[in-house]
């Protein structure tokens, strides 16, 4: 149970007002059905191309005040995908969730071009740091289990590239979900038919299809990215930008 209020009384305490996990995430995804919606999308574990790597991967999901629901993989144990990435999915979700509204979503993907050097929104991505006694605390041998000691907490962090994502229940955002282990360009496709696998709706977004989805629009020159729209973000280089159209996950 997560506890955020407390009162002293006849000697000891009291806690009131704070919601439990099961009621903070209800409607959300826990580990079970998002490692089944997780396993389905990516090549690794008999699921579709995304374009990139084809690695195994991590996903996470946080509910609307950014704890974490559940955290999960798609290989056959924590070590089959990027260590590295299980930080960064829920670090995805954060902010899928964090920097989007009933009314407009923003994927971490639409943060990239803002983001850089001379960008609006230059230093975003420090804004809100990892709480790293969260992100490393507990027993590894838990790590995208049920046990996962993210669970529960508030894992924080911002992310400005591909595979964050808001989720939504028809117009209402409850939450947001993180994939991480593949390029960032695939982390996104992944991310789209995740969402979609587990039953929520399309945001309306910044995209030119009024949704969430990545945009190809920027062109790079020297060390400095440019996107016509504000919310670009660059390509990968391999097949992330024609799966990504053909998905309905991004516009060129």
């Amino acid at each position: 149970m997560r506890l955020t209020c407390c009162a002293l009384l006849a000697g000891s305490l009291l806690f009131i007002g704070a919601p439990t996990l099961a009621q903070s995430c209800a409607g959300l995804p826990q580990s079970d059905a998002l490692q089944t919606a997780l396993k389905k999308n990516v090549r690794a574990s008999g699921g579709p191309s995304n374009g990139g790597l084809d690695n195994n991967m991590w996903a996470a999901v946080v509910d609307r005040d950014g704890f974490v629901c559940a955290v999960t993989f798609s290989g056959s144990n924590r070590g089959d995908q990027w260590p590295g990435s299980r930080v960064i999915a829920a670090q995805k979700a954060n902010t899928g969730n964090a920097f989007s509204l009933d009314g407009l979503a923003l994927s971490s993907a639409n943060l990239y071009a803002a983001t850089q050097p001379g960008g609006s929104l230059f230093g975003l991505q420090l804004s809100n740091p990892i709480d790293t006694t969260v992100s490393y605390g507990g027993s590894a041998n838990e790590y995208g289990t049920k046990n996962d000691p993210m669970v529960g907490k508030r894992i924080g962090g911002i992310n400005v590239f591909g595979g964050g994502l808001g989720l939504y229940q028809g117009g209402t955002i409850i939450g947001g979900l993180g994939v991480s282990g593949d390029t960032s360009c695939a982390d996104h496709n992944v991310a789209w038919r995740v969402r979609q696998a587990l039953g929520f709706t399309i945001p309306n977004g910044v995209s030119p299809r009024h949704n969430d989805g990545i945009i190809y629009d920027g062109s790079q020159k020297d060390d400095d990215f440019k996107s016509k729209s504000g919310f670009g973000h660059p390509t990968c280089g391999n097949e992330e930008v024609d799966i990504a159209l053909s998905i309905g996950a991004g516009t060129n």
